[in-house]
């Protein structure tokens, strides 16, 4: 089972900590804040720059665009996720465990109120159409993550494992739209978001 999650979820590229400087890495962490909180529109490079106190060539020597920038902090803010989410799979064997443990683990990253993951791929939609072709590639390898554990769960015949992890995917990727910090954790959200998907295994018999 593993093996073929594997097989479907190629590595996301990233750029690993190591190979960037600690400033650069700054300009990293301070434009996902930023592109998280107003939006790529209205996050300029001079904010950027500002809130790291860059200015001018100095600048420029680590944004080459704002394009560039933002499609650096969308992959490695999915590079991280999928990382997680792998590593929280990764000692389990059932498969519905594993899509269960995946599905919490998802939820609760959308949910992070300090997480860049949710307002970056929520975002996706007013971004520029070319900009939006270049985060395509990344975004069918982080679903290729999800894809591998839907294929491994025993459903019955007549469902449609495509639209089994769109629907599943839409919905946790969309709980920060309602969602109200008190009553449930990420984790119980995740957990009853899967019991309403596995529920399709008691229609096997």
């Amino acid at each position: 089972m593993a093996a073929k999650l594997k097989q479907a979820a190629q590595p996301i590229p990233s750029t690993a900590p190591g190979e960037l400087s600690a400033r650069h890495l700054d300009v990293l962490d301070a434009a996902a804040a930023l592109f998280a909180a107003r939006g790529y529109h209205a996050t300029s490079v001079r904010d950027i720059g500002e809130r790291v106190g860059l200015l001018g060539g100095s600048l420029y020597h680590y944004i080459k665009s704002k394009e560039n920038l933002f499609a650096t902090v969308h992959d490695r803010a999915l590079a991280k996720a999928a990382a997680r989410i792998n590593a929280a799979v990764a000692p389990l064997t059932d498969p519905w465990e594993r899509l269960r443990v995946a599905s919490i683990t998802l939820a609760e990253i959308q949910l992070d109120q300090f997480s860049a993951t949710t307002p970056l791929m929520n975002d996706f939609r007013l971004l520029p159409p070319g900009l939006q072709e270049r985060l395509i590639e990344t975004r069918d390898r982080f679903e290729a993550l999800f894809d591998g554990l839907v294929q491994d769960v025993p459903l019955p015949p007549d469902v449609n494992r495509k639209i089994y992890r769109l629907a599943l995917l839409t919905l946790l990727n969309n709980l920060s739209s309602w969602y109200r910090p008190g009553k449930m954790t990420p984790a119980q959200i995740g957990d009853e978001v899967m019991k309403i998907f596995a529920s399709c295994r008691l229609l096997e018999a």
